[in-house]
């Protein structure tokens, strides 16, 4: 069924052009919207309206017309005026409400048909047919985005009734969702991928403002085909998990940007506790980073292993920093001074949060 939002705007529209009061029932006779309270009595006409195999009947000051969709009742329209303005009136809006009806058909089919692209649901052959028949470019080049937001706003909209109002939005762009919380954007890119970063911030802002303060974007890569959307969003997703995993702070995370948190990502657990044994044997590095430690490392290769400019931004003496770098590598035989052991430690870091992340899973 069309929107009840969408009904109202339409014939409040006719209403202001027409000056004729309006309204619209389900094949049960019941109200969907009106334009005024006046229909009451429009009420015991329905009955014998809806058997009859009239498209169009009057009543007294009401005038009758049934929209159909694909064959079946779905509406009637009730028009309360003089007989020959009201059903002038009545013939154009019917045919309107046809065409929304027709319309929102369309609009379901595209829909379900991106829900099951992303989701790898459909054989190649549909793929093409099903495009061709609901007017959907194949070539055109599309990456996906996923919208991780947890929660509703305070209206109760999801983020997917709310992203299809995003002006940025593009005829050829689709908003769905495949997921309970989830929506995803199914973005057009011929206009160029350097400008993705950009959209999801854009997205971001929108939806902060709109009450989704904590949203979250990730987005695939780019595919040139309509088949390898499923791919796009594939990526999506596990640059999402990923960014849960190693990139807490960021706010929009690309698939091609992961780096090797991609690649630990992948690693089987039984191999990294054999790599976190291997490097740090018996030591419990939980217990060896403490914050004060924790965030003076994170700085440390923040300023790319320079001393100085860590001691800097640290407001310690220089001396503090080499105590503390000592101190580490008195405990783990890791000196981040070294290029080599501070990719080992970075890594074994890595690769730790990841190992906590699935045991919480």
């Amino acid at each position: 069924m069309v929107p009840t939002q969408t009904l109202q705007k339409t014939i409040d529209a006719i209403r202001d052009i027409s000056h004729l009061e309006l309204s619209v029932q389900d094949a049960d006779g019941r109200a969907v919207v009106e334009t005024s309270p006046v229909f009451a009595e429009a009420g015991s006409m329905l009955g014998d309206f809806v058997v009859s195999p009239a498209d169009s009947q009057s009543g007294g000051e009401f005038h009758f017309f049934k929209v159909f969709d694909e064959g079946k009742l779905q509406y009637i329209l009730v028009i309360r005026g003089m007989k020959d303005n009201a059903i002038l009136v009545g013939r154009m809006a019917a045919l309107q409400i046809s065409e929304l009806v027709e319309a929102y058909h369309e609009k379901l089919d595209r829909d379900g048909f991106m829900k099951n692209l992303i989701l790898d649901n459909l054989l190649l052959v549909d793929i093409y047919e099903k495009a061709k028949r609901l007017h959907i470019v194949n070539n055109a080049p599309r990456v996906v985005l996923v919208v991780e937001t947890g929660s509703r706003d305070e209206s109760g909209r999801d983020v997917t009734a709310l992203l299809h109002e995003f002006p940025e939005l593009t005829a050829t762009d689709f908003v769905t969702s495949v997921e309970t919380e989830n929506a995803v954007v199914v973005r057009d890119v011929t206009a160029g991928t350097e400008q993705l970063d950009r959209f999801a911030q854009d997205l971001l802002t929108y939806l902060g403002d709109n009450g989704y303060e904590k949203a979250r974007v990730a987005y695939g890569t780019k595919s040139m085909e309509l088949k390898n959307v499923s791919k796009s969003y594939k990526e999506a997703q596990m640059a999402l998990e990923v960014g849960r995993i190693f990139f807490e702070d960021r706010r929009v995370i690309a698939y091609a940007r992961l780096g090797i948190g991609r690649l630990i990502y992948q690693l089987p657990i039984p191999l990294c506790r054999m790599f976190i044994s291997e490097v740090f044997g018996d030591v419990d590095i939980e217990k060896e980073l403490d914050s004060e430690l924790l965030e003076t490392i994170n700085r440390f290769f923040d300023n790319n292993l320079n001393v100085s400019e860590t001691s800097r931004q640290l407001f310690i003496h220089r001396n503090t920093l080499v105590y503390r770098l000592d101190k580490l590598q008195k405990a783990t035989g890791l000196d981040l001074r070294v290029f080599d052991d501070a990719i080992t430690f970075k890594i074994a870091i890595m690769v730790m949060k990841y190992m906590k992340y699935k045991e919480q899973e």
